[in-house]
């Protein structure tokens, strides 16, 4: 019995840990909708690029309106004229294909700041602040009503899934942002800078750690079974 009661606390705890995520998640993408007060314009460039996209808005985001097929995600972030001096951490919209931080006090923005931002397509900044990854991480780059337009996010690899000179051997190069990439051991190979070939040996490695698992999780019961019958 007392066995039993382990189990559903156990259960009930991955639950609650699972909701947790979800929940800090959720409140991420609340927290970016919300970094500045009021709600996107419909005239605006993200208010314009939400109309087509047939997005919704929620205050500063553009969200995809699709909740069948795909979860929803932020397609759209506009900060524009928010009073931003600096800009570091806008995680929670790394799904968004625009991005407006334009008529902004900003300084400097991190070089990280817009890693694994994937699907980022266009951006609208105060013309002292260069793009993302610099500007040759851009198809086009131009200065237009007093704000920098980064438009045409470039592959860093030399094609998408190919093999690359910026990755290891045996490896593929994937883009992960402006400026960024990330280099996966290609199929069949793995290990430090991919140099080991075959399959990683799961059954090995698991193995005998879930096996010993077991063996402690059953001899601590056995134990506390007995302790409880002795009582």
């Amino acid at each position: 019995m007392k066995a039993l009661c382990s189990c559903m606390r156990f259960v009930a705890l991955v639950l609650i840990l699972n909701l947790f995520f979800q929940a800090s998640y959720q409140l991420t993408e609340l927290q970016v909708c919300n970094l500045c007060r009021g709600t996107i314009l419909n005239s605006s460039e993200v208010g314009h690029f939400c109309f087509l996209s047939a997005g919704r808005i929620d205050g500063r985001c553009c969200l995809r309106n699709d909740t069948t097929n795909d979860p929803e995600h932020i397609i759209g972030l506009d900060l524009s004229n928010c009073s931003l001096t600096y800009v570091q951490d806008l995680q929670g919209a790394s799904t968004a294909f625009m991005i407006d931080l334009s008529f902004n006090p900003i300084v400097n923005i991190s070089d990280t700041a817009f890693q694994g931002f994937n699907k980022l397509n266009y951006m609208i900044l105060p013309q002292n602040i260069d793009c993302p990854g610099s500007n040759t991480s851009w198809e086009k780059v131009k200065i237009k009503e007093g704000n920098r337009h980064c438009e045409g996010q470039r592959n860093m690899c030399n094609e998408t899934g190919q093999l690359s000179m910026n990755c290891p051997e045996n490896s593929l190069c994937a883009p992960f942002g402006p400026g960024f990439f990330e280099c996966s051991c290609a199929e069949n190979f793995r290990g430090y800078k991919c140099l080991r070939e075959g399959e990683f040996p799961a059954l090995q490695v698991f193995g005998p750690l879930a096996a010993s698992t077991v063996v402690i999780s059953v001899l601590l019961w056995a134990t506390q079974r007995r302790k409880a019958k002795s009582l």
